[in-house]
């Protein structure tokens, strides 16, 4: 690349509970005027891939009150700031799908929309999966749905499951090698 854009100004728009909105000011490296590009401030976040010893992916029914529908989808939460990606995950794992992990696998990270946001979310494995109890939020409406690889897969193809980060944290669990692809799949 012949050199990045050169941010000039950042004006805080709204400062949330979790995130902030700026508007950036721009100069472009090909010269011009200035432009204003409105974004996320996010801390960052992790999604579990959490795995079953019987192979089985625990994925949860989440009610998503930004598309009014629940969507199948990998546990996933928000990191605190300063907290590592390996305590969020214990955490909202236990809180969403009620699962401790006895073991936690670093595979990866990506930003979920470069476009609107900053936010970078860690994928995580878990394995060694021991019932506890989900822990939800008062807000919370999220159901377990442990499901077999073949059946993650076959949602994915008939638009079952659409979040994003969820389908891009299932293919870099198969990738590392920490998710197996079925038989004849």
């Amino acid at each position: 690349m012949a050199g990045e854009p050169t941010i000039v100004q950042t004006r805080t728009l709204h400062s949330g509970k979790k995130y902030d909105y700026v508007e950036l000011t721009v100069r472009p490296t090909r010269g011009g005027m200035d432009y204003r590009k409105q974004m996320v401030r996010h801390p960052g976040a992790v999604v579990i891939v959490p795995v079953l010893d019987d192979g089985r992916v625990v994925l949860i029914g989440n009610y998503r009150v930004s598309v009014a529908r629940f969507v199948v989808e990998l546990p996933a939460g928000t990191l605190e700031r300063g907290e590592v990606p390996e305590v969020c995950a214990r955490r909202e794992l236990i809180e969403e799908a009620g699962f401790e992990a006895g073991e936690l696998v670093g595979l990866g990270w990506f930003y979920t929309s470069p476009g609107l946001t900053d936010e970078k979310m860690y994928v995580v494995g878990a394995r060694g999966l021991v019932h506890v109890g989900q822990s939800l939020e008062e807000y919370e409406d999220i159901e377990v749905v442990p499901t077999k690889v073949a059946e993650v897969l076959r949602w994915i193809d008939e638009g079952q499951i659409v979040d994003a980060k969820t389908i891009a944290a299932l293919m870099l669990g198969f990738r590392k090698g920490f998710l197996r692809l079925p038989a004849g799949v």
